[in-house]
């Protein structure tokens, strides 16, 4: 265990790092379990509850996808314009939240 948020922050650019480097699939899924431990390490020293995070987070993106995808022809739509609808569609949630 780490004393403050720095261990388990550095543990998750080094998961990161060894994630990027795996070229094998199974592999690349035992790296991608050590870098969501480490994550929820990171949530634990900061004391957030990582299921509460990761269900917000899923809320969140559910969200803006529903509003987005009501655009029409959005399913026709190239990827560079459904990124502007969705980075609009954060900025809205954003600015409804404050």
């Amino acid at each position: 265990d780490w004393p403050d948020v720095a261990g388990p922050r550095a543990k998750i650019d080094e998961e990161l790092a060894e994630l990027d480097a795996e070229t094998d699939h199974d592999r690349k899924l035992d790296e991608l379990g050590d870098l969501l431990f480490a994550v929820v390490n990171l949530a634990r020293h900061l004391n957030v509850e990582p299921e509460t995070a990761l269900r917000e987070a899923n809320r969140k993106f559910e969200r803006r996808f529903r509003a987005i995808e009501q655009e029409p022809g959005f399913a026709d739509m190239p990827l560079d314009q459904k990124e502007e609808l969705w980075v609009r569609a954060k900025r809205a949630q954003a600015d409804s939240s404050a």
